[in-house]
């Protein structure tokens, strides 16, 4: 582990190799798992504004569990994040034609509806961060699901936190990730 600022960031993150390999996975981590996505508190109220432009690119099973469960939903642990059908997909995926689970938000995004990509820790996946009082930690998130993607990263030799660049760029700034790409050319060494 190693500071930047007030992170506290996980040395896998440069270590460590990734790249989304989705005709391999489908897009698993929008549909396997206990719970939504994890949300920052002021991404709840940019999918309340949202929606209305996002609701036509999402399935009829996605709105029906919005509309019961509105547009994000707090866990038993007070965690804010995106609502599920039946405990399982988020609420917002959709299906190409390959069956590959893509984003709805991310689609109407990519399409010029909206200017909000998708939460921010979908698109940091497979990092994760907990925010603590002094600290927010920055951790590798590893899940079997993502081996392939694992693979493909050793494959092309692309460490995680390049993988996330533009992700960790958003949630912590440009010069966070200076700070970050000085400290992994050092210990890289």
């Amino acid at each position: 582990m190693f500071q930047l600022g007030k992170t506290i960031v996980s040395e896998d993150i440069i270590e460590k190799d990734f790249v989304c390999n989705l005709s391999a996975c489908k897009g698993a981590c929008c549909v396997d798992g206990e719970a939504g996505a994890p949300l920052e508190k002021e991404e709840t109220q940019i999918l309340d504004e949202i929606y209305p432009k996002v609701k036509p690119f999402l399935r009829k099973e996605g709105i029906e569990a919005i509309e019961k469960q509105g547009t994000w939903t707090t866990s038993e642990w007070d965690e804010l994040e995106t609502p599920l059908i039946n405990g399982a997909d988020c609420a917002y995926v959709i299906f190409d034609e390959k069956n590959t689970a893509l984003c709805a938000i991310e689609e109407a995004y990519n399409q010029g509806e909206i200017g909000w990509k998708k939460p921010v820790s979908c698109h940091l996946y497979p990092v994760r961060v907990k925010d603590y009082s002094e600290f927010s930690a920055v951790n590798y998130h590893k899940w079997e699901i993502c081996d392939d993607a694992c693979t493909l990263g050793k494959e092309l030799q692309v460490p995680i936190y390049k993988f996330v660049k533009q992700a960790l760029i958003r949630k912590f700034g440009q010069n966070w990730y200076d700070e970050l790409e000085k400290v992994a050319a050092k210990h890289l060494k």
